[in-house]
Formats: structure tokens, C-alpha cells, sequence
């Protein structure tokens, strides 16, 4: 169901034709090549069976997700630029699924895992004790053009900048203000409302919601099917900045 070769995910299908996605990649289910492309493969199957009516997507333990991986071995160019391929193609392939997907955040969502979670249709969290952010700029790290748009459409610009310029990491209990959760539950009733969710907004007429959804991210989209290679030059190279590199370094230890 997943593919042949995923070991990142786990999916279950569950009633009413929703697809529960599980990040699955202890400790923190952090994005390298290997999830970036179970990613893109689980959700291409979704989008062509047509017994997938909506995807919850959510993360095994602790985590939903950290973001990039940041104890993988340094990456030749060669490699940086299949991994960021691989990051744009699986993100915008979730951000345009023709179906719904509720986020389902019950785990610490930071950089590249928050812009996951904002990936998503809707976004329905724990009221917990974890942590949730963008603090990419305090790690030296660039955002691919891709997670750029996928804040600018999700967020009000007030809270984009607050996140993206202050690079701070939140309790979830502001997740509401921020604009990233939509709704916090209690662990008693989160799974059972974000499937509720999910299988009310399958139930619509698929054409009919795949098409509003098109058009509230046409922009975005083609914002990123137009990055220049100049764009993608200057993102690369705050990765390789000196400083960039020791605040990096830093974080590891």
C-alpha cells in the first residue's frame, strides 16, 4: 500500500476511506532521503486510489517531526541538490494532494516538521508539554523556496515573521495564536475528532473540493514551479556560510 521500500511510514487505512500516514523514523522523525521519498511514494498512492477519500498525517513517539536531519553525514553538491529535489517535489506533492489532509500534531513540530504540519489542510494538535517552531535562522539553516510558500500561504504575515525572523521554539499552548493549530485537543480526544474531521471533509464531492483547494494554492504552487536558479543558489549557500556552519555545529553538541 505504502510501496515497495517504505520503512519510514506507516500506513493504516481507517473508516469512511481515510488514510492515516505515520512518521515513523526514531528518535525524532527527522527528514532525510529515505522519508522524503517514503513520503512522496506514500502520498502518491493515496492520490490514486480512489478508496482514499482523506490523509491524516502524524508522527510516532515524541516527535511529529524535527525537520532535517541535521546528524547525517555532510552532503557533496551533488547530493544537497538530490535531497533539496526530493524536499520540494514530496512537499508540494502533500501541499497539492487533490484530497483533504489534517495534520495531526501530537509531538514537537520544529522547522522542517512545523512546515510539514502547515502542508496540510487543517491542523489539529495535543494540548501537551512539547514544542513547536521555525528556527531555522538561529541554526544557520535556509528555507527551500518550497517551505517559504507553504508559511507565506498558511500564516498571516505578522505570524510568519514572529516565526520565521525570530526563530523561536513555543510551548504548543500557542499553537492557536500563532495560526498553526486550528483547534488543540486532550489525549482522549484527538485521534477520534481529527478522524471525524477527516472523514467529513472526504465525504464532500471529491472534484468539487480538489478544485477549491487547487485554486487557494495556484499561486503558491507556481511560485515554486517558477524559482529561479538564482534563488536556489542564494538558499544553498547560507547552508555552506561559515557561521551558518558553527551555529550548526553547535546545535549538535
Amino acid at each position: 500500500m505504502g510501496g515497495r521500500g517504505v520503512t519510514t511510514i506507516r500506513v493504516d487505512d481507517r473508516e469512511s476511506g481515510v488514510r492515516l500516514l505515520t512518521l515513523d523514523r526514531p528518535p525524532a522523525n527527522a527528514l532525510d532521503e529515505q522519508l522524503l521519498g517514503d513520503l512522496d511514494a506514500v502520498l502518491a498512492a493515496a492520490a490514486d486510489d480512489d478508496r482514499v477519500r482523506a490523509v491524516v498525517l502524524t508522527g510516532a513517539g515524541a516527535f511529529f517531526s524535527a525537520g532535517f536531519d541535521l546528524s547525517s553525514p555532510r552532503r557533496d553538491e551533488a547530493t544537497a541538490r538530490r535531497l533539496r529535489a526530493l524536499y520540494r517535489d514530496s512537499h508540494l506533492r502533500l501541499l497539492a494532494l487533490p484530497k483533504p489532509t489534517v495534520a495531526m500534531v501530537a509531538g514537537h513540530a520544529i522547522a522542517g516538521g512545523l512546515v510539514l504540519a502547515l502542508a496540510c489542510d487543517y491542523r489539529l494538535g495535543l494540548e501537551g508539554d512539547y514544542r513547536i517552531g521555525l528556527n531555522e535562522v538561529a541554526i544557520g539553516a535556509s528555507y527551500p523556496k518550497v517551505a517559504f510558500e507553504i508559511v507565506r500561504l498558511r500564516l498571516p504575515h505578522a505570524r510568519a515573521s514572529e516565526l520565521l525572523l525570530g526563530a523561536a521554539l513555543y510551548p504548543a499552548s500557542q499553537a492557536i495564536r500563532l495560526g498553526i493549530a486550528d483547534e488543540l485537543l486532550s489525549a482522549d480526544r484527538l485521534e477520534e475528532t481529527v478522524l471525524r474531521r477527516a472523514a467529513r471533509l472526504g465525504a464532500f464531492p471529491r472534484e468539487a473540493y480538489a478544485h477549491a483547494k487547487g485554486a487557494l494554492i495556484a499561486e503558491a504552487v507556481a511560485r515554486v514551479e517558477h524559482e529561479t536558479a538564482d534563488e536556489a543558489a542564494r538558499a544553498a549557500a547560507v547552508w555552506t556560510a561559515p557561521e551558518s556552519r558553527a551555529a550548526r555545529a553547535a546545535q549538535r553538541e
